[in-house]
């Protein structure tokens, strides 16, 4: 990739003053916009770019350790044009990619530009032992609409199942890992909907209204959290009320559990704490979920909208996809990879 500019460094090139907290750059990526970044149980790092304008190089690329970017699992899987037919062996439209136990599961919004759903989202599950596409789940018609802009997922290994917000049309999408069939819960419901239509930065006002798309999953208690985007309030269920099939039940179940900065990037940490990003104030913020008590990580420049985050060996890695930024050309901004070592 021509445009990308490697930034590997071994020293800190940032320090949160109210927390000392270091903030690393591992990568930045000019002119193409990154949402998603993952680390494998191996340290294989993962990272997409999503269809929302042209010229997009590569949808989904490995980060290798001697800092090159390569197009994974190949070139061919990325080498889809707008306007050009489609098929089960290209990426159209990624804006998740997830690695979990040696596998990469990649989400395909197929809702390129945000012109609508031209056919079914579906997610490409790749085994890291071959680099080869290993299955492909295609959700179901009556599990998405044509303004649906399927966002995040979390793969709870317990029930087989794989759960995923919907951030263009309010809800949220559980899929069996066994039988590839998915359904529709939550459409339109309170706890999935926006709460406001725009952010407040210090660039401006973001106008506009997205919905279910944060999402952490607690393994240990069968717990998922989710939150909207433009909104404050997150909200939880059991994982056993949510895969019931009963829609009543699973709306009865929603509760909420705190008033939170408007998030992006979400995820579980290994000892019962909540990450999650506070857009408006470019901080990443935690939740101690046993106490309620939430604390800055870190807060900064080198925090601009923290889109995705995946932890490794103690470390949280975030991507800064500067999407209230990235309003027109944006072939001179540089998009990053950071990481944050925890304590």
């Amino acid at each position: 990739m021509k445009k990308i500019i490697i930034l590997f460094v071994t020293i800190a090139l940032f320090s949160c003053k109210s927390n000392k907290v270091n903030i690393e750059t591992i990568v930045a990526f000019k002119g193409q916009q990154v949402t998603g970044v993952s680390v494998s149980d191996k340290g294989r790092m993962f990272a997409n770019f999503p269809r929302w304008r042209a010229g997009v190089e590569n949808s989904v690329v490995e980060v290798l350790h001697n800092g090159e970017s390569i197009p994974f699992p190949n070139q061919k899987w990325n080498s889809w044009k707008l306007e050009t037919p489609t098929s089960d062996s290209v990426f159209v439209a990624i804006q998740s990619v997830v690695a979990f136990e040696n596998m990469l599961y990649v989400l395909d919004t197929r809702n390129p530009l945000f012109n609508g759903v031209i056919e079914n989202p579906r997610v490409f599950a790749f085994d890291l032992n071959t680099n080869q596409l290993k299955k492909t789940f295609q959700l179901n018609e009556a599990s998405f609409h044509k303004d649906s802009y399927i966002n995040d997922l979390r793969v709870d290994k317990k029930n087989g199942k794989m759960y995923l917000t919907d951030s263009g049309h309010a809800g949220l999408v559980v899929l069996d890992m066994n039988s590839g069939k998915s359904v529709r819960v939550l459409d339109n419901h309170k706890s999935t909907l926006a709460e406001v239509n725009q952010l407040t930065f210090d660039n401006g006002v973001w106008n506009n209204t997205v919905h279910s798309d944060g999402i952490a999953l607690d393994t240990q208690n069968d717990i998922l959290y989710f939150h909207a985007l433009t909104g404050y309030d997150l909200y939880a269920i059991a994982t056993d009320k949510l895969i019931s099939n009963n829609l009543q039940e699973i709306e009865e179940s929603v509760k909420f559990v705190s008033k939170t900065a408007a998030p992006d990037g979400m995820i579980m940490g290994n000892t019962g704490n909540l990450f999650y990003a506070d857009l408006e104030n470019n901080s990443i913020n935690k939740l101690n979920l046993s106490n309620g008590k939430i604390s800055v990580v870190a807060k900064g420049k080198q925090i601009r909208w923290a889109d995705s985050f995946s932890i490794y060996d103690n470390t949280l890695y975030y991507t800064n996809s500067r999407i209230n930024e990235a309003q027109n050309d944006i072939s001179k901004m540089e998009f990053s990879i950071n990481k944050i070592k925890l304590k």
